[in-house]
């Protein structure tokens, strides 16, 4: 005889940690943001209505489940340079984007920002000073970087391909495409760097924020 399903947990059952990692797990299939209180509580074998035992309405669902991708983020190590600090950052971030992408647009969008999102903005800042900046430096630094590592990672997300053979592919269809001599720059681009063996655009990446590094060391003193 098959075993009777287990009763759905009831409302007291539920924790807001559980809710929210449910939340995430659900934007992470859809690729969108916060999943309907209605689907959310499907998942959860519950009535909608017990989410607002936890949960007041979706921007506070929204806020927990952003500062749970901050809690994934890395937070700058004290036991490095700065340079080494923000570069392992952003790896860490890159990373936790490249996991949750609904949540790009929104990490920094929030007016009332979780213990994680918190912990995580001070500690750079506070990495930031310790290594020189003042607090306009620290300012411009930490936008620049921002800026940078959710650029480039939404506009990774975005490219048709995934892998150097996908690349490779793609880049070749096109080059195939192009009329003869009306685009020689583009045209040079893709067959002398692009479909060079072992070329990958992740490596752009770390080009990137080399440049970027180096731009904040030259100014960072200068910065007061």
């Amino acid at each position: 005889m098959a075993p009777e399903p287990a009763d759905p947990p009831r409302r007291n059952s539920l924790s807001k940690e559980a809710v929210l990692r449910t939340a995430v797990a659900m934007a992470d299939e859809a690729g969108t943001g916060v999943p309907s209180m209605r689907k959310l509580a499907e998942r959860l074998g519950v009535e909608a209505m017990s989410l607002y035992h936890h949960f007041r309405n979706k921007d506070v669902i929204l806020d927990g489940m952003v500062d749970l991708v901050f809690g994934e983020i890395e937070l700058p190590s004290d036991d490095v340079d700065w340079r080494t600090a923000m570069r392992q950052r952003a790896g860490s971030m890159r990373g936790a984007l490249t996991r949750h992408p609904w949540a790009i647009s929104l990490m920094d969008s929030r007016t009332n920002p979780g213990h994680a999102t918190l912990r995580h903005h001070d500690a750079v800042i506070g990495r930031l000073r310790s290594g020189g900046f003042s607090i306009p430096g620290a300012a411009h630094a930490l936008s620049v970087l921002d800026s940078y590592i959710y650029g480039f990672t939404l506009q990774e997300l975005s490219l048709p391909f995934a892998s150097p053979a996908d690349l490779a592919n793609v880049a070749g269809s096109i080059l195939e495409k192009l009329p003869g001599g009306e685009f020689p720059h583009l045209t040079e681009m893709i067959a002398d760097r692009v479909l060079k063996p072992g070329y990958a655009y992740t490596e752009e990446f770390d080009v990137g924020l080399d440049l970027i590094l180096d731009g904040l060391q030259r100014k960072r003193e200068s910065w007061r």
